[in-house]
């Protein structure tokens, strides 16, 4: 298609710093409509530029509010492989991922930047040599056929993976998680598995609009861990307390939590979301 020379001396002139494709597709077009993608083209950097710097704030604010010693998973569900590493550019340390294919794609940009925590529902088929060696902690364990699985897999990678029990803190039937008054029996049986580790507890607990409102499952949760840390048992590292997450971490860090799963307080609502 021919231009006339107005109009490749429009499309030309440097008025906005766009990459080179965007130049080509809007060569295409009369004055008029390539104008307007070019605004478009050049409206979508600049709210990209500015979802970036959103992040880095969000993060930087995070991480200097916090007591040392408390680790941040970045609670990655929906979101672009670009987003993550631009958290992981900003201090985040540690992703924490609830599907498996999502974790995949997103490793692909960031790899071993960051630490892998999965933190979704584990399930048998997600226990496979390429998922285990993706993932550096397992944070959502509640039974005792996944812990064998995940140590025969993990036997035949020479791995040795770190495991959170997951606690149905309020006993809601439509969770996964162990109930608090099973946990201890769950931690003994796993403590006999050669290949995982058992590291401390996760629990998730009731959504509530009122933060306050979660602190008891809090508590329960906490309680249940710092009788398991009592009893000293083999292969049994009762470290850490996962707890707490944009609404609720604050009521989780006062309750005990040194690991706390951020997703929206980092990068902001999720489209679509409410």
């Amino acid at each position: 298609m021919s231009h006339s020379p107005l109009v490749l001396s429009i499309i030309d002139c440097p008025i906005t710093p766009l990459k080179p494709q965007l130049w080509l597709e809007a060569r295409t077009y009369s004055i008029p409509a390539a104008l307007l993608i070019l605004e478009a083209a050049s409206s979508m950097d600049y709210n990209h530029d500015v979802a970036s710097e959103l992040t880095k704030q969000n993060i930087a604010k995070l991480l200097a509010e916090l007591p040392d010693g408390v680790e941040v998973v970045a609670a990655a569900k929906t979101r672009t492989p670009e987003e993550v590493l631009e958290a992981v550019n900003a201090g985040i340390k540690i992703i924490g991922e609830n599907y498996v294919k999502e974790a995949k794609e997103v490793y692909g940009l960031v790899g071993k930047r960051a630490k892998w925590h999965f933190i979704g529902t584990f399930q048998k088929h997600n226990v496979r040599r390429n998922v285990l060696e993706l993932f550096d902690m397992i944070e959502s364990v509640d039974s005792l056929e996944i812990a064998r699985e995940v140590d025969r897999r993990c036997a035949q990678i020479g791995k040795i993976m770190p495991i959170l029990i997951e606690v149905n803190s309020g006993k809601e039937p439509q969770k996964s998680g162990v109930l608090p008054e099973d946990v201890e029996q769950l931690v003994r049986e796993i403590s006999g598995l050669r290949n995982v580790k058992v590291m401390g507890l996760m629990t998730m607990g009731p959504r509530f609009g009122n933060p306050e409102d979660s602190r008891p499952y809090f508590v329960a949760t906490r309680r249940v861990f710092e009788k398991i840390k009592g009893l000293k048992l083999p292969n049994v590292e009762m470290r850490y307390l996962s707890m707490g997450m944009t609404n609720s971490y604050k009521v989780a860090l006062e309750e005990g939590a040194n690991i706390i799963r951020i997703g929206t307080k980092i990068f902001g609502e999720r489209v679509g979301s409410s």
